[in-house]
This record gives C-alpha cells, structure tokens and sequence, in this order.
C-alpha cells in the first residue's frame, strides 16, 4: 500500500469508533431518561452518563487532533508526489537525452522506464512495446520479427545473458547494425541496460582488417620472393593463389603461366611432361607429404601440404648441387676419418709415451711430499729435542739473573740470555715454517678489533724502538677486520721487527687506512729502503740485505706463507733513501658484543711467596732449573718425573697451590692424563700448567676445551710470572 491509503483506513477507523461512541452515549442517556427506579439507579446512571460524556468529548478531541495531523501528513505526502513527479520527469528528460538505449526492468523482470532511442534499435515491435511487459516477452516478439539464424537457440541465448546480467556483449542486428549491450542488476534486484550502436566501429574495424590482411599479402608476397624454394599456393578450386619468382626459374615456367594454366592440374602435368619429374604421386591434389624426385639431370625435393580450409601448397628445392656437395663430403669425411684412424695411432702412443712420464713425475712427487713431511717431522722432532735442553739453559740461566752477582759475571749471563733468545728465534722460525708448508697451522677466521692488536704491538715493541733511538707511532682506528688473529700478529710482528732493525734513525710508522671494500694495514719505516731487483727476494728464506743486522733472514718468508694461507694481499712499496712501506689488506669484519665488556679492573696481584709449587717433568735438568728459578720467587718447589713421584711427595690432606706439567712423560703418559689423576687424588682442581715444545693446533685445541693454559718451550721467566700472577688473583 502506499502512504495515501494507508492514512485514509486510519481515519475512515477513527470515524466508525466515534460514530458507536455518539450512539452509546445516546443509547445511555435515554435509557436514563426513561428510566422507572428514580430513587435508587437514576443518580448512579446519571454519573455513569456524565463519565461516557467526558470519554466521547476526550476521544472526540483526539480524533480531531488525529484528522488534523493526517491533513498535514496529506499535505507533505503531495508535496513529496509533486516532488517525485517532477524527479521522475527530469529523469525521463535525461535518459531522453542521451543517444545510447536505456531501459530498466524491475525485480521480477518487468519493463518499468525506457527511451526513444531503445526503441529505435527495434523499430518493427516499437509500437508493441510497453510498460509492464516482461523481458522475456519482448526477446521472443524481437526474434519473431528479426528472425535470425536458430530463433530458439538465439532467444534462449539472450534470456540466459540478460539473467546474468554481468557486463557487455556484442549482438548483430538483422538490418546489418551491430549493438553493444551492458546489463547490470540495481541494488532492488532490477536490471538496467545501455544499448550502443557500434556500427560504424564494426565498419571501421572491418576496414582495418582488410587493411592489415592486404599489407599481409604484400608481406607475404615479399617473403615468397625472397625464398630461394620454388612455392606455389592453391586455392580451395585448385586456382593459383599465389607464387613467386623462384617457382618460374626452377621449373622453367612461361611469364604468363598463371594468366594462361595457373591450375593446379596444369602444373602437375608441366612438370610429369615437359620435365620428365617422377614425383611418386607427391604432387597429386590432398598429398600431404614430401620425397626427392629426378627431373632429368636434376634433383628435386618436393613438399606438399593441404590445407584445413581447402587448397595445396607445393614447394619445390633444388638439391642437386647440395646433392654433390654431400657426396664430396663424404668422400673428404672417409678421407679424414683415415687420416684420423692414423693420427689417432700416433696419439695413442704418445699418449702412452706421456702417461709413462707422468708416472714418473708422479713418483717423483710422491717422493718429493715424503722428503717434505720426512723434513717436517725431522724438523718437529728436532726442534723438540733442541727445545728441550735450550728450556732447562733458560731456565738456569733465568735463576742466574736473579741473583746477586758480580758485573763481569752479570754480563757473561745477559750474553748467554742473549745468545738463548737468537737459538730459541731460529728454531720458533724454523718450526712455524715447517708447519706452514706442511699444513699443521690452520686459519681460525673471526672478527675481531684492528686497534687492539696494534696497541698490543705498541706495547710489544715501545722498548725496542726506545733502545734503538726511533720513534715508533701507532695510529689505530677501531674498525673491525675479518682475519685470523694470531697469523695476522705475526705478519705484522715481522713488519715491525725488520722495520725497527733495519732503521738506524728516524721513526717507524704504523697505520690503518679503513674502505668500503677492505683495511689496509701498513708499516713504515724512514730506513735505507729496497731496491727494485731486491723487493720480491727478501721474501725467500735467509734472505738479508744487510749482513751486519742479526737477523736470520726468515720473517719475511713466514709472512708470504701466512699472506698466501689467509689469502690477503701483500705489497712492498721502496724507494733506496727513502725508506719501505709493507702493508697487508684485510677484509672488513662483523662488529661483535663481547662477553665481559664493561667489567671492573682485575684486582691487585698476589705475591708468590710461600707459594707450593708442584713440577712435574722427566728431565732431569728442567727439575732443577724450574726449581732453581721458582726458589728465587720465593716459592716452595716440589719436583717429579711423573705421577708416582708427585704423589709420594705429598702427605694426605695436602696438595699444592699450582702445578706445572710437561705434557711428554715417560712410559707414554701425557700431561693432561697426569692433571686428570692429581686433581682426583687431591679432591679438588688445582691451578695447573701445560710446559710442551709441541707447538700444534691439535694440542692447543685440546687444552682450550679443557681451560688449562699453555706455554711453549723454551719457558720465558717473565711468561711463567705473569701467568702464575693471574691465575692466583
């Protein structure tokens, strides 16, 4: 219903209960008129009449407040048709206007609003259409009068598009016009529909492809042209479609064979007859397959293929010279395989000559790598047999030191200190190269600080530069490299030493230059320099320049080695007068948090006196020596060759306070195995320290997992000091 007759019921309502209400109201008061009982009911009908009079009178008031609400309702609800009238007029004004087709179906598909140009694309049922016809009724009357190609199929097409109603398609007319229609539903579940006559694109777009499809035969005339292959191409009747220049020149065709006999019947028989061609039937009308074929003293190959529409294309190639060309080939072919069969019985036994050679050579490298590890564990062992006796000298020598004596004396003994450090710096030479060569040390690549290595070094060699008069610079930058560290300290250690021996005035200079792509770390020196011919020999061992030096003339070939094992670069930069530069590149590193970062100082140290030391050694002579220099500490030393002996040394309920193990002992026991068995003895783990002239990684590794320092023979008296010093702190 709408909002008219709605309020028309309310107030025809309201007006039939006030009419039963005026007629109760008078039925009341005759009935009280006419009343007999004037004593006992009359007065109780008169109040009951006076109460009804004042409920007609309110219900009369709010029927008149209802009526004059329902005027003014009235009058809005005309204000709003007046309104939707003339919305709808502007409306249908609009869609008036524009050229395209519209109309509009309601939810259940009915024709509620069209335009003059919609029933322009149907002019014939124009007059039959209406509003409140549905869609389906008007797809059936325009296929009855159009009558297009399978009316049903058509119409049931449209129904099943337009139910969708999802976007546009494209929809011939029978009078030759092409329509685009877009049909999308309302949101009351209705659908709209924009009709455009796109018949002058259709024609535009049918000029162009007529356009492309004539460009296309000139190109495709062109292509045939430039083939060297005769091709013929026929039409669906068997008539010359197209050619080229190819075809005539191959099958001797007149100028005007396609004007006179362009059939495909017509070729055939020039080619069976005029050229003698046995094609196998190949060419016969729907072949689909190609062959050779003779044409007198020529060779052809023939393809022929129909095609889907209707039609042969035939192409024809002339492979006679192609022919001969391959039988040459196979003749040169037979004659190099010959050739090849002979040279190959040559390299064979050359072959054979070269495996025998390289037999040899191998053996000979196998012997080679054997004199190698041979030299490698001679040297190892050696330098363990050197080291061991050149520890125990140290060591007295070190006692000596300590002691009070005379100056000639004091003298003889810094000269032996001195001459033990030359032997203990040839033989750690010597050694480090040997395990270079062989393999032994492998890189252990990390990140780490540039600027506190070189601070370690300022520390390291400040008193050498001191002594020898020079001023030594260290400008560290704190950048992050990514190297072995312990490697890379000993290159640099031989950059300083030879820069601080070789300078007899001036300053050395260390700097670190940081890149994006690497740190070039550089040393440099204000000393004699190098010449050029000199710059690449003193990288070879025992190589010096200046015989007068105490050098042994191998830091520089430990520093190649160790270079070329890290893979960084190595340069020398030298003029003679003007001093050298040695500098090594090193990748930039990952800046990482270290553990302990930030910690308190360590507190202050310890003294050793009165500290019991247990030393646990089979030399004889290293005993002594380590008890010798451990008394002058102040410290009280008990000795052993081995576990026995140093458990006999003690009462129970004792141990020491520090226990230094050699690690080789006698009867194949290690000095780790020992450590083991006297923290079991003692109940507790007491301080200990390894003392080997093994200098491998294995053992290092070993000890590392283990938390047991490591000091390496011959024991310098200041290394064992400060060791001690911290472990006790």
């Amino acid at each position: 219903m709408s909002g008219t007759e709605l309020s028309s019921a309310e107030l025809g309502r309201l007006r039939e209960e006030n009419r039963k209400l005026r007629k109760i109201n008078a039925a009341l008061i005759d009935r009280v008129e006419r009343s007999s009982d004037m004593a006992g009911n009359a007065f109780s009908m008169f109040e009951t009449a006076i109460s009804l009079e004042a409920m007609v009178r309110e219900r009369t008031m709010q029927l008149e407040d209802a009526l004059a609400k329902l005027a003014d309702a009235n009058a809005e609800m005309a204000a709003a048709h007046a309104l939707a009238d003339a919305a709808q007029m502007r409306l249908r004004d609009a869609i008036d206007s524009i050229n395209e087709g519209f109309v509009l179906f309601d939810a259940e598909d009915r024709l509620v609003l069209f335009n003059e140009a919609y029933l322009g694309f149907w002019p014939e049922i124009a007059d039959h259409i209406h509003e409140g016809m549905s869609f389906d009724e008007i797809a059936k009357l325009a296929a009855a009068h159009h009558r297009p190609v399978g009316q049903d199929r058509w119409v049931s097409d449209r129904l099943a598009r337009h139910s969708v109603a999802e976007g546009g398609h494209v929809q011939a007319l029978a009078d030759g016009r092409w329509v685009q229609i877009n049909e999308l539903r309302t949101s009351e579940g209705g659908i709209v529909g924009i009709y455009t006559d796109i018949t002058e694109v259709k024609a535009e777009d049918a000029r162009d492809r007529a356009r492309e499809l004539a460009e296309r035969n000139i190109v495709l005339q062109a292509t045939l042209d430039t083939l060297s292959e005769g091709v013929c191409l026929f039409d669906a009747e068997g008539r010359v479609a197209a050619w080229n220049e190819a075809l005539q020149r191959l099958l001797e065709l007149p100028e005007d064979w396609a004007q006179e006999w362009g059939t495909h019947r017509a070729l055939v028989g020039w080619c069976r007859e005029r050229l003698g061609m046995d094609d196998g039937g190949c060419l016969d009308w729907g072949a689909d397959h190609g062959r050779l074929v003779q044409a007198g003293g020529r060779r052809f190959e023939i393809r022929s293929n129909a095609m889907t529409r209707g039609g042969q294309v035939i192409g024809f190639t002339d492979v006679t010279d192609m022919l001969r060309a391959q039988a040459a080939l196979r003749e040169t072919a037979e004659t190099l395989e010959r050739r090849v069969a002979e040279r190959t019985s040559e390299l064979e036994a050359e072959v054979a000559e070269r495996r025998e050679i390289e037999a040899q050579l191998l053996d000979a490298k196998t012997a080679a790598e054997k004199a190698n590890l041979s030299k490698t564990s001679f040297l190892a062992a050696a330098s363990h047999d050197l080291l061991q006796p050149l520890n125990a000298a140290r060591l007295f020598v070190a006692a000596l030191g300590d002691r009070r004596l005379a100056l000639p004396t004091r003298a003889l003994v810094n000269q032996t200190s001195t001459a033990l450090d030359s032997v203990e710096d040839l033989l750690e030479a010597l050694l480090e190269i040997s395990r270079l060569d062989a393999g032994a040390i492998q890189p252990e690549i990390g990140d780490f600080r540039v600027d506190r290595l070189l601070d370690t070094l300022r520390t390291e060699f400040a008193p050498m530069a001191r002594s020898a008069g020079l001023v030594l610079t260290v400008d560290a930058e704190p950048v992050w490299v990514r190297s072995d560290i312990r490697l890379l300290r000993r290159i640099l250690q031989n950059f300083l030493s030879n820069a601080l021996r070789y300078t007899q005035r001036g300053s050395v200079r260390v700097t670190c230059a940081p890149g994006r792509e690497a740190i070039r770390l550089s040393v440099t020196d204000s000393g004699p320099g190098i010449a050029p011919d000199k710059q690449q020999l003193i990288f070879e061992e025992f190589r010096r320049l200046d015989s007068r030096t105490a050098g042994k003339g191998l830091g520089l070939a430990i520093v190649r080695r160790a270079s070329d094992m890290l893979r960084h670069e190595v340069t020398l930069e030298s003029v003679p007068g003007q001093g050298a530069t040695f500098s090594i590149t090193v990748p930039p590193g990952e800046a990482v948090v270290e553990e302990g970062e930030g910690a308190g100082a360590p507190r202050s140290d310890r003294s050793m006196r009165g500290l019991t030391v247990l030393v646990v050694d089979n030399e004889r002579a290293i005993q002594t020596g380590m008890s010798t220099l451990l008394g002058g500490w102040g410290c009280a030393v008990t000795a052993a060759g081995g576990f026995g002996e140093a458990v006999a040394a003690f009462a129970e309920g004792q141990a020491p306070d520090v226990i230094l193990v050699d690690y080789h002992l006698n009867d194949g026991e290690t000095g780790d195995e020992v450590i083991d068995r006297l923290h079991r003895h003692f109940g507790r783990a007491v301080p200990s320290v390894m003392i080997s002239a093994d200098r491998g990684e294995a053992l290092k590794a070993k000890l590392d997992v283990r938390g047991i320092p490591l000091l390496n023979k011959p024991v310098k008296p200041a290394q064992l000091r400060a060791l001690l010093r911290t472990m006790l702190k």
